[in-house]
């Protein structure tokens, strides 16, 4: 059980992972506003998961080449740099990584590693079949987090409101 962080709210930490997607865009907003009304250090993160794919042979399978892979964690810190210029009304540091791996355990792996506090993360609102050929990484890290997890829906009522997004309680527009 995760207890409540002992820091300071000045050295607190959030961290956004993201594909990339609208929904993540949307969850993007939450966290900015979170890390810049608590004055939090903000991690991005973006993960890509190992590409194996099984062949006619079921003992053999394939990976994606290592210069491919490369390629694909250089286009991921580019996206990143964008989300991350974007941010810039943000005071405290902001933190880039982009991880190789399984989705969820590289999520809780950083989070525990770094002394995450918060995750902020959204959900692309699949159900049924979707839901069950796709799977959650976002109900599966609510499941297995070790700190609080918000997960923001991609359409309905919306906490934060936009136009202020990124400016601080008191900021002057």
């Amino acid at each position: 059980l995760h207890s409540f962080p002992t820091r300071r709210s000045s050295d607190l930490r959030i961290l956004f992972p993201t594909d990339f997607s609208g929904p993540a865009d949307r969850a993007r907003r939450y966290a900015v506003e979170l890390a810049a009304r608590f004055d939090a250090e903000l991690h991005v993160m973006h993960v890509i998961p190992p590409v194996v794919m099984p062949l006619a042979n079921a003992n053999t399978s394939w990976t994606m080449p290592e210069s491919d892979m490369k390629l694909h964690v250089e286009n991921a810190f580019e996206k990143l740099d964008g989300l991350i210029a974007e941010m810039q009304s943000l005071r405290r540091n902001k933190v880039q990584t982009v991880k190789v791996g399984f989705v969820v355990d590289e999520i809780v792996n950083y989070a525990r590693e770094q002394e995450i506090d918060l995750i902020v993360i959204g959900t692309h609102g699949h159900t049924g079949l979707q839901r069950f050929l796709l799977g959650s990484v976002a109900e599966k890290l609510v499941r297995v987090s070790e700190c609080p997890v918000l997960t923001v829906h991609p359409t309905g009522h919306q906490f934060v409101d936009e136009s202020t997004v990124g400016k601080a309680t008191g900021d002057k527009a």
